[in-house]
């Protein structure tokens, strides 16, 4: 039994805590950020009406104001024109974004990746910024920014088989000088491809047991099958290993052509035409259909031999991450746990699994952080504080039933 949290010893009701004060102070930063843009856009918009009375300043008008907030608050003069860059976008283009972030409804990082997700679009609607605020009031930074990138795909999804066939015109494989007698070898390629290829070099990097690190094992096993284009120097039992990569299509997409676009697991929507070639015959692909309305899962391709194996693989599925408030670790990294342990009374099944990275995995058992199970795969963490944080899965797992659909 966990012993009593030494953080909420003897704190009369009503008298903050010390957590209480981290997070005022926290709002406080947050507040005073949101009121430094709106100053820096004022101190901009004076520079641009000063410079129109002299034409030939106008043009060095933004590099003086970046270089007067770089000087001013002792910062580089590329993290000053961040800030100028930010802060026109809340103060002139996402207006209730800046006003959230001055009720310290949302932090600074919630605000900056709004602007950097909707401006990559080039239209961008009300109905779109409401949105994706209404998200950020609720989540963590590391679910929202995930959230925000699956939005904007949703938007951009019109042009995304065009937009991808000209990006695939631009591949490349370059090498550049580092130091030391190292070099950068870059590839420029399909994402999906991108991630099979970094998948299969975990794996295999994995299985090599030695004093290297993961990443120095990646780089060596990169470099053998590249030059040597074989993998007669690893043990029998890695050789042959592929990748798997889960792609989501809604089943109406697949078979009509119509509907949203499929989804590949970290990289985003992918064109139809690659998805109907993935989700062939081809073997190292988890195949899952989604029903066009209620995004639920219709087919996880084919069946696995053992159903434990099948099970790890929905639930990871399911979470997409670590279940822990703000971990952004995959799932595929990541322990499967029991929420209520085994040893405990709990129960195999995916209403009480899910995947904790090793670091969390560790603290849920070891420290007097408490988590529940809550229906849909969510789990509720209580802190060592008493606060309460609630981490939604990112899919659902379908709910069959022979009952008609209601009228």
């Amino acid at each position: 039994m966990s012993s009593p949290s030494p953080y909420v010893d003897e704190v009369p009701e009503g008298i903050p805590t010390t957590l209480d004060w981290v997070v005022l102070s926290a709002d406080m930063a947050t507040i005073h950020a949101a009121q430094r843009y709106a100053c820096i856009v004022e101190l901009w918009d004076d520079a641009i009406r000063a410079a129109t009375r002299d034409e030939g300043a106008s043009v060095l008008v933004e590099r003086s104001v970046r270089l007067e907030v770089a000087s001013a608050l002792r910062i580089s003069e590329h993290a000053a024109g961040r800030l100028m860059v930010v802060g026109r976008a809340l103060v002139k283009r996402y207006p209730a974004v800046w006003e959230s972030m001055s009720h310290a409804d949302i932090t600074d990082t919630h605000a900056t990746i709004i602007v950097d997700g909707l401006d990559e679009l080039e239209i961008v609607r009300d109905e779109l910024v409401r949105e994706v605020l209404a998200l950020a009031e609720e989540m963590p930074t590391g679910p929202f920014r995930r959230a925000v990138k699956r939005i904007v795909d949703r938007e951009r999804e019109a042009t995304i088989a065009e937009r991808h066939s000209d990006a695939v015109a631009r591949r490349h494989v370059r090498v550049e000088p580092g130091v030391d007698g190292m070099a950068w070898l870059t590839a420029h390629l399909p994402a999906v491809e991108a991630h099979a290829i970094h998948g299969r070099l975990t794996a295999i990097a994995n299985t090599l047991d030695d004093e290297r690190s993961l990443d120095q094992k990646r780089a060596d096993v990169f470099g053998d099958l590249l030059i040597d284009g074989e993998t007669e120097s690893l043990p029998d039992t890695v050789r042959g290993i592929r990748p798997t990569v889960t792609v989501t299509v809604p089943a109406l997409t697949l078979l009509t052509g119509d509907g949203s676009a499929a989804q590949v697991d970290g990289v985003g929507p992918i064109p139809l035409d690659r998805a109907r070639e993935l989700c062939g015959a081809a073997s190292g692909w988890m195949r899952v259909l989604t029903h066009p309305d209620t995004g639920v899962v219709l087919s996880v391709g084919r069946e696995q031999y053992r159903p434990p194996a099948d099970l790890r693989r929905l639930v990871a599925w399911r979470a997409a991450r670590c279940m822990a408030p703000g971990c952004g670790i995959p799932a595929d990294r990541c322990d499967i746990d029991h929420t209520v342990d085994w040893h405990h009374g709990g129960h195999t099944d995916a209403t009480n699994l899910a995947p904790l990275c090793r670091g969390h995995h560790t603290l849920k058992h070891h420290t007097d952080w408490q988590v529940t199970a809550k229906p849909g795969g969510a789990l509720e963490w209580t802190s060592p504080a008493g606060r309460i944080y609630l981490v939604k899965p990112e899919r659902r797992i379908p709910q069959f039933t022979t009952d008609p659909p209601p009228f």
